[in-house]
């Protein structure tokens, strides 16, 4: 037993020793904090030096937990700036990896951005798998083509997005529904003779027939002359200048007169309705900027090879290849595109069935929402209230025809045509509505016409000013597109009011250099938004009221200065003076 107590108290020591050993230094064990047995002052100065070491630790480590939560704060955000950052550069490393990858020698590659192939149309063609290329400009620099779907085509893969699609189409249902109701209501029957859309739609055979006229001189005239402007280049001859001059002018000519002014004599001298005259106008506007832009891309193929002659003859694209160049969803000319394996005939009728889709749709919101108000508007004086008041209530209907437009031409037209002629890039618009910057939204927005606008008036403007006026070359840009935009309008409205033409050139340019690339953030998409919403109500409600001014008050021989005039300045307040 007394063994035993021995070995107990010897275990009790050492676990002791062991314990002090591990112990707080600060505590009273260690140090002379030990001997503080020997006298009571000598205890007390011992435990207020404890008591100091204790609240001198604890602020420390205050001071130790407030450093750590401003380091983890600061490393959040340099979380956020980095993985925006990375975004950012991934985003510009693949789009230079899609040009670069275009430069190389053409190669046959599987189509990862191909349309869809079901496998029965695959073992019905025999395919496993689509063979696509990249396509170089003819003179090296300038858009290259890729094999690529539309963006929308794989976002409605996507419930969560085909959700917003099915919304929409929800939407149209309880239009025609509240159409048909209010009908039966005020009628007693339903009324199904879509008078708007026959209105207009007017005069149609004689939009056919001036289509093409114009179809058919785009295709016998700029062609032919560039063919025997290039024959007059492979002889040796001193008057090479003049022929450049002579040819150069006949073009432009045609363009002035042939595709410039006889359409728009037409439109104007027959008095036709909206819509016809936009079929006219937009397909004028087209085809100006397809002639050119052969022209424009063939031309120094020609004059390269006029100075080096390392070949028997120039290049000279083929009538076919034209041909194609006239109908494919592009404004930029090449000898080749790249092509998708088959024509899908199903995916052919499902976009123009939703364009048909659109077209009624706008048709209600027109019904609905615009023509009940705008009549009771511009029977009342034109002030302030009266503006401010339509605008607001013109932003509903000028957002749906923003979204309208965009779904029915900028994809479903276009990918409709891109289907039948086996047209393999469909990045005809970007996520334009993720941009936080509106110059990344004109980027976006359009990138048929934004391809043509950079390749042949920025990057030809910088070429002939040797690179030194950006700022100047970006100002011609917007006026150029401001003016054409502004023409469209005047011409299929009947009336010069320009409003979008100052939106343009104001606020457009503004925003341009305010809300710029380096804006980030949900913020600036919010506010890039609330802009577009409030401009297309702006748009929406001015020519409105006037296009309702002008059936209101019409002039019976206006002078120049009064055309220029808006008649809904003055009208409601001519009628009451009169």
């Amino acid at each position: 037993m007394d063994n035993v107590n021995g070995d107990d108290n010897g275990v009790r020591h050492r676990n002791l020793a062991r314990m002090s050993t591990f112990s707080d230094p600060d505590s009273p064990v260690n140090g002379e904090c030990s001997r503080g047995e020997d006298n009571q002052s000598t205890g007390d100065s011992c435990f207020r030096s404890i008591g100091r070491k204790h609240s001198g630790g604890k602020i420390e480590v205050e001071n130790m937990i407030s450093k750590k939560l401003q380091l983890k704060r600061k490393a959040e955000d340099m979380k956020k700036d980095l993985i925006q950052e990375f975004d950012n550069q991934v985003s510009d490393f693949m789009d230079s990896l899609i040009e670069e990858s275009a430069s190389l020698e053409p190669a046959p590659l599987p189509a990862a951005f191909s349309p869809p192939v079901s496998d029965m149309e695959k073992s019905r063609l025999g395919l496993t798998m689509c063979s696509s290329r990249h396509f170089r400009p003819p003179h090296g620099n300038g858009k290259q083509f890729v094999s690529r779907r539309s963006l929308l085509d794989e976002l409605f893969e996507v419930n969560h997005i085909r959700t917003i699609y099915h919304m929409f189409i929800a939407l149209l249902i309880l239009f025609i529904l509240s159409t048909l109701v209010v009908d039966f209501i005020d009628e007693g029957r339903l009324v199904l003779d879509f008078d708007l859309l026959v209105y207009a739609f007017g005069q149609f055979p004689l939009v056919v027939c001036t289509w093409v006229f114009m179809f058919l001189s785009v295709l016998m005239v700029p062609y032919p002359l560039f063919k025997l402007w290039t024959q007059t280049q492979t002889v040796s001859s001193s008057r090479h200048k003049l022929y450049s001059f002579l040819f150069g002018s006949m073009f432009l000519l045609y363009q002035a007169l042939g595709l410039g002014f006889l359409p728009t004599y037409v439109v104007v001298v027959n008095s036709l309705p909206p819509a016809s005259c936009f079929i006219i106008i937009l397909e004028q506007v087209r085809l100006m900027m397809k002639a050119y832009s052969f022209i424009r891309e063939n031309v120094p193929r020609v004059l390269a090879w006029t100075k080096d002659k390392s070949s028997p003859g120039p290049v000279v694209p083929r009538v076919s290849q034209y041909f194609y160049f006239l109908f494919a969803p592009t404004l930029i000319y090449r000898d080749k595109y790249p092509r998708s394996p088959m024509i899908r005939w199903s995916y052919v009728a499902t976009k123009l069935l939703q364009v048909l889709g659109c077209l009624f749709y706008t048709y209600y919101v027109f019904v609905r929402l615009c023509i009940p108000q705008f009549r009771s508007i511009s029977l009342q004086f034109f002030d302030l209230r009266v503006m401010v008041l339509g605008v607001f209530n013109s932003i509903l209907p000028g957002v749906l025809f923003l979204f309208l437009f965009f779904f029915a031409f900028l994809h479903c037209w276009l990918n409709a045509f891109a289907e039948m002629l086996r047209f393999g890039d469909r990045m005809f618009y970007k996520d334009w509505w993720n941009s936080t910057s509106f110059a990344n939204y004109y980027r976006t927005w359009n990138v048929v016409v934004h391809d043509w606008l950079f390749h042949y008036v920025y990057r030809d403007f910088l070429l002939i000013s040797q690179k030194r006026f950006r700022t100047a070359a970006m100002l011609f840009v917007f006026t150029l597109s401001a003016v054409v935009h502004e023409y469209i309008l005047a011409i299929c409205f009947g009336f010069f009011y320009p409003v979008l033409f100052c939106l343009f050139m104001c606020f457009g340019m503004m925003f341009n250099f305010i809300l710029h690339d380096q804006r980030k953030g949900p913020i600036w998409n919010i506010i890039m938004w609330t802009s577009l919403f409030l401009g297309h109500g702006v748009i929406l409600c001015l020519y409105s009221q006037e296009w309702y001014a002008q059936r209101y008050c019409p002039l019976k021989e206006p002078s120049f200065v009064e055309l220029l005039q808006p008649r809904s300045w003055t009208c409601e307040r001519s009628m009451m003076t009169n």
